[in-house]
């Protein structure tokens, strides 16, 4: 029995996890926690705490894994506590600062065992692989990235979109990134990243690859949050039990 606690767990995200988490024989849901709506009754049983009460939680419920998905400067402290009591850890925020994932990784490392990805999607992940793999084979075409989400999101580029470039930098080396345009802006072999903004778009991703006649474009929609939500809870299933340190939803997908 893998057991779990959620933060977030009033969220849009937080809501699709424990729907998802359900449906696994083997998972229960040992504690939810909210920055609002502590009082509040998840399925199971389960009473919402204050998000601020993190550690009193985790002491009492001893969950396995920890998911969070929250807010960048939330998941920090979040991260931080649940490592300091052993607890492992699924990450699904994103919008860090270099230096916020120093704190993270020093937490960590060591400590507990630790998926963290800006996209839980499967199927995302196996776009940076073909991602990586179109752009190792057309060296010499010019490559825009460009992702579009709902309206009230806060980062940009998303956290998806940024892991794509570091996918295209791994297969062709360093490459200058360029965020948007405007005025004279002659194009170089930089890579172009794009974010819209709109509606209710849950995720689009598209790698443009653009040569002399041709173009080829890669790309990744998300249709629903439930794709994320099963990722994740997947990734608390493989989670328990590994050696501490960082991993990624690609070690997750490796050992299926």
């Amino acid at each position: 029995m893998t057991t779990i606690a959620l933060t977030g767990a009033l969220g849009r995200m937080g809501t699709l996890i424990i729907q998802e988490a359900a449906k696994v024989k083997d998972m229960q849901l040992v504690a939810g926690l909210d920055a609002v709506g502590a009082g509040k009754e998840l399925p199971g049983g389960v009473i919402v705490k204050d998000a601020s009460e993190l550690e009193a939680v985790l002491i009492e419920s001893r969950p396995d894994v920890l998911i969070d998905f929250t807010i960048a400067k939330a998941a920090v402290n979040n991260v931080c506590t649940a490592a300091n009591l052993g607890v492992d850890l699924v990450i699904g925020t994103t919008g860090f600062s270099s230096e916020q994932n120093d704190l993270m990784k020093k937490a960590i490392e060591g400590h507990v065992a630790a998926v963290i990805s800006p996209n839980f999607s499967l199927g995302v992940n196996v776009f940076w692989k073909l991602v990586a793999d179109a752009a190792a084979s057309l060296k010499d075409y010019d490559i825009e990235v460009i992702e579009a989400h709902h309206n009230q999101k806060k980062d940009a580029p998303s956290g998806t979109a940024l892991a794509t470039v570091e996918a295209i930098k791994k297969a062709l080396g360093e490459k200058e990134i360029v965020y948007g345009r405007q005025g004279l802006m002659p194009r170089g072999k930089e890579i172009g990243v794009h974010a819209v903004r709109g509606g209710d778009i849950v995720g689009d991703h598209t790698v443009l690859l653009a040569g002399s006649g041709e173009r080829l474009e890669i790309k990744h929609q998300a249709h629903s949050r439930s794709a994320f939500a099963s990722g994740a809870v997947r990734a608390a299933q493989w989670v328990v039990g590994k050696e501490p340190g960082i991993y990624s939803m690609a070690d997750v997908l490796k050992s299926r």
